[in-house]
């Protein structure tokens, strides 16, 4: 009898077990029918999964909150069919709806997510997430429905259209920038309100602001592609409706972000006063490679006998009949690469001389250097300024500019340029090559200029409508001297590539013009610093323009110049900071000037200098 009671316990408990299985299944039929679709499913879960989250929001922020906007992308009859990407196969519309932010404000914007390459789930076969048989060119008509109101949907219809990517494929604009946009928003607003606060306050409020200020500058800033994306997002718009309602004094906000406004303001021009500065130094130093092998080569000049010394075919020197090249530097690698470019671009070597002029600190080296690397069949001439005994005892000392304290604007082998005829009283025409540029085309044709009765032959620096490159940029147009003596508007020219006549220069004196103003522009503010703006007046209507096509400038400041405008070029000049033998060049322009320096040479290769 006992065994008899338990069994027919055991077969009730099953045949309720059985129950509770079968009752759901039949419960469910029943509800959805195979007439209905299973995007009604689907709506039905997202109202209820909304409804949650707002009710849970509500409690957080203590206020009553509008229902979700609802995006709803309805897709032509272009046949996209993917099933394994939860989309329908049957289904003429794809539903999805936006996270819910506060105030009923729209998180993702006006737009359509684009697919993530990194989530397998969401792309496609193809790669590009819209299905194999999608038409490049096709519509995506986005319909934004409104379920505030009673439930009635409000259209509000926007169409995206779908660009060709570049294999071909469609693809829609990323929503996920507007999100990171708005959170950049939400975290100046928290900033602003955590500034509020008292100092070393501690409250509930003030944790919540740090915390949700770490969750969106930690997921800002890994990538817009963060799952937690929307989550952190409505965290911090919850926390936000909080403190506005704790600080909703807006006099008082509106004053805390002009504050921080201009506190970012002042930081960033101090962050580009010290960049600027760093840039300078930077472009001031010498590398310690380009010190090691001056050293090197001092010592090495200095164990020679006096006869070794000498360079080769000093006859050449004052024959005015050939090619006169004039470089003023006490950089060795960038004489270097002027002189072999000449060189091995030339037609007729053995017709050239080069005249270098550096300093007494830098002569040996300079010396030693072009007797280890002659240059072929041109010959080379190097002078020292100590030597040149006709310059005035405080000539250096003449060339600080009150102005400025810029050292390269007081140079003495930088001024000395306007004194090119006690410099070579022997020759007629000399061409005039700063030591940062290249030469890259024979240069003969340069002797054949008319120089019309003028002195100075150079490439203009200005261009049609171009008000920039004009006079009124280097001059003070302001002192009735300057205002009277020349016109704001005439086109500047550029050093750097300069045909000189020399006979021409000794009759008009200029050398005397330039003392002048130089004089008289340490009494009053006259220019701007450095030798260019007194060039362009010492040289004002004794300026013949070359083609511009000889010289093009901006290599050692402009990133963007094109590549067929640069080899063309006869000679290209790296005026700038970002000079090639410098760390912060410009790379993509430094190969024109390596290729004319052997890097392979052994003083070069014990003092680690390499491209």
């Amino acid at each position: 009898m006992k065994k008899r009671s338990i069994r027919w316990q055991r077969t009730l408990f099953l045949c309720l077990l059985s129950l509770s299985v079968v009752a759901p299944i039949v419960f469910f039929s029943y509800s959805f029918p195979n007439s209905l679709d299973r995007k009604s499913f689907a709506d039905g879960v997202g109202s209820t999964t909304h409804s949650v989250d707002a009710l849970l929001l509500k409690q957080e922020a203590g206020e009553s909150l509008k229902e979700p906007d609802r995006i709803v992308y309805s897709v032509g009859d272009d046949g996209v069919n993917d099933t394994e990407n939860g989309f329908s196969a049957d289904s003429d519309e794809i539903r999805l709806q936006n996270s819910l932010s506060i105030g009923g404000e729209k998180e993702f914007g006006e737009g359509l997510e684009e697919p993530d390459g990194g989530d397998d789930s969401s792309v496609d076969d193809t790669g590009n997430g819209l299905g194999a048989d999608s038409d490049v060119g096709d519509e995506i008509r986005l319909q934004k429905i409104s379920t505030t109101g009673g439930g009635k949907e409000q259209p509000d219809q926007t169409t995206v259209r779908k660009q060709p990517d570049g294999n071909g494929y469609s693809q829609v604009r990323q929503v996920d920038d507007v999100i990171v946009r708005e959170m950049k928003d939400d975290l100046i607003m928290a900033k602003a309100y955590l500034n509020f606060a008292p100092p070393n306050s501690n409250s509930h409020l003030v944790k919540e602001l740090k915390m949700r200020i770490k969750e969106v500058e930690r997921v800002v800033g890994q990538t817009s592609k963060d799952s937690k994306l929307s989550k952190i997002k409505r965290a911090m718009k919850a926390t936000l409706a909080k403190a506005s309602k704790v600080y909703p004094d807006c006099s008082a906000m509106s004053t805390k972000l002009r504050a921080m406004a201009y506190n970012s303001e002042e930081q960033l021009r101090s962050q580009m006063n010290e960049v600027s500065f760093l840039t300078q130094l930077a472009a001031r130093a010498f590398p310690k490679g380009l010190h090691c092998l001056s050293m090197r080569l001092t010592s090495e000049y200095f164990s020679l006998q006096p006869e070794e010394q000498a360079l080769p075919n000093r006859h050449k020197v004052q024959q005015p009949d050939l090619y006169h090249y004039a470089i003023f530097s006490d950089n060795i690698l960038a004489c270097q690469v002027v002189v072999n470019s000449t060189v091995i671009t030339s037609m007729e070597p053995e017709k050239i001389v080069f005249h270098v002029v550096t300093d007494g600190l830098n002569y040996p080296a300079m010396v030693m250097w072009f007797l280890l690397n002659p240059p072929g069949d041109a010959t080379i001439h190097i002078e020292n300024i100590d030597d040149f005994k006709w310059l005035p005892s405080l000539f250096d000392s003449s060339l600080k500019q009150p102005f400025s304290q810029d050292p390269r604007f007081s140079s003495t082998l930088n001024h000395l340029r306007f004194y090119l005829p006690q410099v070579f009283p022997s020759l007629n025409k000399i061409l005039l090559l700063d030591h940062d540029v290249v030469v890259q085309r024979d240069l003969r044709r340069l002797w054949e200029v008319d120089m019309e009765g003028k002195v100075n032959g150079a490439v203009e620096t200005c261009r049609s409508g171009d008000s920039f490159h004009q006079l009124d940029m280097y001059v003070n147009f302001a002192e009735p001297i300057i205002a009277k003596s020349f016109d704001p508007k005439a086109c500047t020219w550029a050093f750097g590539m300069n045909m000189f006549d020399l006979k021409e220069w000794r009759r008009q004196n200029l050398t005397a013009i330039y003392h002048k103003w130089l004089q008289m522009g340490k009494i009053k503010q006259l220019m701007n610093a450095g030798t260019l703006p007194v060039g362009q007046l010492t040289f004002y209507n004794q300026t013949v323009a070359l083609d511009r096509q000889w010289h093009v400038l901006g290599l050692g400041s402009d990133p963007t110049m094109s590549r067929g405008e640069i080899e063309r070029a006869p000679v290209i000049h790296y005026n700038g900071k970002m000079k090639p033998w410098l760390e912060l060049g410009i790379p993509r322009y430094k190969g024109y000037w390596n290729r004319f320096l052997n890097y392979n040479h052994p003083f070069l290769q014990q003092c680690n200098v390499h491209e």
